[in-house]
C-alpha cells in the first residue's frame, strides 16, 4: 500500500512538475491540508449598501474594472496640453513598418509555441484544443490574419473579453479588492501574437527602446536590470559621491494608457498607412464582460488602456512610456516596464536634493501630459550608502512629501541602502524554511524522484532568481542558507543529520548554493564575450584595445575599484570566481 501510495503521488508530481497551482493541490491532498479553493463571499458591498444577487454582482464588477482607467485618468490635471510632448522633442524614425504576408509554416510554428492552457475564453475554446485541431484549421486562419493585415482591420469578434474576477487581499466583501483576469480569444492571441513579432524585430532593428528599459524583450531579465543598478550605484559610490534612488509607483499604469497619445507616438515611431491603421483597428471598439460561475454580465465597451491579458499590450506600454528619458538630462532611468527606478548621484548632497526636486516637477509634468497617474503615497527614494548628512533629506512632489526608506523590494528583491543584502537573505531563509517543513511532511509519501521535483519547483527558484547579483556578498551572510540547502538535500536522500552532503550532491546532480553562485556570475562574462548583453550592461566590459593580436587581448579589463561594495559588482567579482 506505501509502495502504491508513494507511485500515486509520483505520478501527480511528474504531470504537474510545470504547474505549480497543480503541485500545490497535490501538496495539500499529502499534508491533509483543507484547501477549499478559490470561493466568492455569499453579497459585496457597494455604496454602503449589501448585494445579494449574482446577476447584480457582476454587472457592478464590470462597471468597476472598465471605471478604474478613466477614473485615474480623469484625476490627472487637464490643463496639461498632451500634444505638446512628442517622441525625442520631435524626432521620429524614417523607417515604416510592413506587414509581410504570413504563411501556414508560420501559423503553425506560433501555436506550437504557445503555453498548452486549459482556461476557457468567452466562446469556451482552450489553447489546448486549438492545438488539437489547427492542423485543420491553420488554412483558413492564415487566409484571415493575411486579410486582417491587408485591409488593416482587427476583426470584432476577436476583441471582447472574458474577466474573472481575482481576489487579491483585504476584506472579500468590497470590489477594490479584486483584480481583473482577462481571457482575450484564442485566435485572437494567434493574430496578436504574429504583429507583435513583427513589431519586435522592427523596434530592435532600430533601436528605438531604450537600453535600460528590461521588461518584455527577449534576452533580457529582471537580473539585468538589478545588474544595472548595483553597478551604477556602487560606481558613483566608489568616486565618493552621494547617490539618490527614487523608486516610482503608478496607479494603474497599463489602464490609463490614452489611446489617441499612444497612436500618435507610434506613428513617429515608424508605425504607419496599413499598420498604424490596424493598430487603430485594434484599440477601437474593445469591449468585456464578467462571469463568476454561470453568471454573466453584460458588455461593457473600454475606452482607454492597453487590453489586458494580451500579447501585444505590454510591448505597446514599453513604446508609450519610452519617451520618458526626455524629460531630464540628470536622472538614469533603470526600467522593467512600468517598474521605474531613477538615479541621481553628486559629490555635494544638498546641490543633489536641488537637482532631484526640480527634475521631479518635470517627471511630474510628463507624467501628467501622458495621463499616467502618480501614485505619490507609495513612491520611495533611498540615500545608498554608509555616508551621514548633517540634515535630514525632504522629496516633494506637488508638495506632498516622498517617504524616505532603508530598504524596498524592487522587482521581487529586497534592496537596503548599504547593498549588503542582509534582509534578502532573510527573507529567503524563511521561504526556504518554509518550504523545506512542507517536504519534510511529504518525505514518507513520496519517492525521492519526486522530492527532486519538489526541490526543483519549491527551493531552486529562491536560491537562483538573481543571484549573481545579491550572491555576491560576505560568505558569512550566505551561511544560513547554505546550511537551509544541506538540510533538504539530506531529506531528499533520507540521510542521516550529520551526513556528509558532498556525495549527496553530487548523487542528486543539484549545485550547491556557493557553486551555484559561481556558475550563475561567470555565465554573465560569457554572454559580454559573445556580444549578447544589452548595450548598457556591454559597455560595462571592456576589452584591451591593441594593433596585434597578442596573448590576452581579448580578456577584459580588470576595472580598479576603492571599496568593498564596488568589488562585490559582479564586473569584477567574476575575477575572483576565474581565480578558485
Amino acid at each position: 500500500m506505501r509502495m502504491c501510495k508513494r507511485n500515486y503521488y509520483s505520478n501527480l508530481i511528474e504531470r504537474n512538475k510545470s504547474n505549480i497551482k497543480g503541485i500545490w493541490n497535490v501538496l495539500n491532498t499529502i499534508i491533509k491540508k483543507r484547501c477549499d479553493g478559490i470561493n466568492h463571499p455569499d453579497y459585496f458591498v457597494s455604496n454602503n449598501s449589501d448585494i445579494y444577487d449574482r446577476q447584480l454582482t457582476v454587472e457592478h464588477f464590470n462597471e468597476f474594472f472598465v471605471g478604474v482607467g478613466p477614473k485615474f485618468a480623469d484625476k490627472i490635471n487637464s490643463d496639461v496640453d498632451s500634444e505638446s510632448n512628442g517622441y525625442g522633442d520631435g524626432d521620429g524614425v524614417a523607417d515604416s513598418l510592413l506587414l509581410e504576408e504570413v504563411t501556414q509554416k508560420d501559423i503553425l510554428e506560433i501555436v506550437r509555441a504557445c503555453k498548452t492552457k486549459f482556461s476557457l475564453d468567452g466562446d469556451d475554446i482552450d489553447m489546448f484544443l486549438v492545438k488539437q485541431t489547427i492542423d485543420c484549421i491553420v488554412e483558413p486562419l492564415t487566409y484571415i490574419c493575411n486579410l486582417s493585415f491587408k485591409t488593416g482591420i482587427f476583426p470584432n469578434k476577436m476583441k471582447v473579453a472574458k474577466v474573472v474576477p481575482l481576489y487579491k487581499s483585504g476584506n472579500r466583501h468590497q470590489f477594490t479588492n479584486y483584480r481583473p483576469v482577462s481571457l482575450l480569444p484564442q485566435f485572437s492571441k494567434i493574430l496578436e501574437k504574429i504583429y507583435n513579432d513583427k513589431l519586435e524585430k522592427f523596434v530592435e532593428k532600430n533601436g528605438i527602446l531604450l537600453d535600460s528599459q528590461y521588461g518584455f524583450r527577449s534576452g533580457r531579465s529582471t537580473a539585468q536590470a538589478l545588474m544595472e543598478l548595483v553597478e551604477d550605484i556602487s560606481t558613483s559610490l566608489d568616486q565618493k559621491k552621494y547617490v539618490l534612488g527614487i523608486f516610482i509607483d503608478l496607479k494603474k499604469a497599463f489602464d490609463t494608457v490614452d489611446h489617441k497619445i499612444l497612436l500618435s507616438k507610434m506613428e513617429k515611431y515608424g508605425i504607419r498607412e496599413t499598420a498604424l491603421n490596424w493598430l487603430k483597428s485594434y484599440l477601437s471598439n474593445r469591449a468585456q464582460y464578467v462571469q463568476l460561475g454561470y453568471h454573466k454580465s453584460s458588455c461593457l465597451e473600454v475606452h482607454c488602456g492597453v487590453p489586458q491579458g494580451s500579447v501585444l499590450g505590454p510591448k505597446l506600454f514599453l513604446l508609450y512610456i519610452n519617451d520618458i528619458y526626455t524629460t531630464s538630462k540628470l536622472f538614469k532611468f533603470i526600467m522593467f516596464a512600468d517598474d521605474t527606478n531613477i538615479l541621481c548621484s553628486a559629490e555635494d548632497i544638498q546641490q543633489l536634493i536641488l537637482k532631484v526636486q526640480n527634475e521631479l516637477s518635470e517627471l511630474k509634468n510628463w507624467f501628467d501630459k501622458n495621463k499616467l497617474s502618480l501614485n505619490v503615497s507609495k513612491t520611495k527614494f533611498m540615500l545608498f550608502g554608509n555616508k551621514r548628512s548633517s540634515k535630514e533629506i525632504y522629496l516633494t512632489v506637488n508638495e506632498i512629501a516622498i517617504e524616505r526608506v532603508y530598504e524596498i523590494k524592487f522587482l521581487g528583491i529586497l534592496i537596503d541602502h548599504k547593498l549588503c543584502w542582509k534582509p534578502y537573505i532573510q527573507y529567503v531563509c524563511s521561504k526556504l524554511a518554509r518550504s523545506i517543513g512542507i517536504i519534510n511532511k511529504t518525505r514518507y509519501s513520496l519517492p525521492q524522484k519526486a522530492l527532486h521535483t519538489l526541490y526543483c519547483t519549491m527551493i531552486l527558484p529562491y536560491l537562483s532568481y538573481c543571484v549573481e547579483v545579491w550572491g555576491n556578498t560576505y560568505k558569512s551572510n550566505l551561511l544560513k542558507i547554505c546550511v537551509l540547502q544541506k538540510r533538504v538535500v539530506r531529506i531528499i536522500i533520507n540521510s542521516g543529520y550529520r551526513d556528509h552532503t558532498t556525495p549527496l550532491f553530487y548523487n542528486s546532480r543539484l549545485l550547491k548554493f556557493f557553486d551555484l553562485i559561481q556558475f550563475k556570475t561567470v555565465l554573465v562574462p560569457y554572454r559580454a564575450m559573445m556580444g549578447v548583453l544589452p548595450g548598457n550592461l556591454q559597455r560595462m566590459f571592456k576589452t584591451h584595445e591593441e594593433g596585434y593580436e597578442l596573448r590576452g587581448v581579448k580578456n577584459f579589463i580588470f576595472p580598479l575599484h576603492q571599496t568593498t561594495m564596488k568589488s562585490m559588482c559582479i564586473c569584477v567579482w567574476y575575477q575572483t570566481v576565474e581565480q578558485t
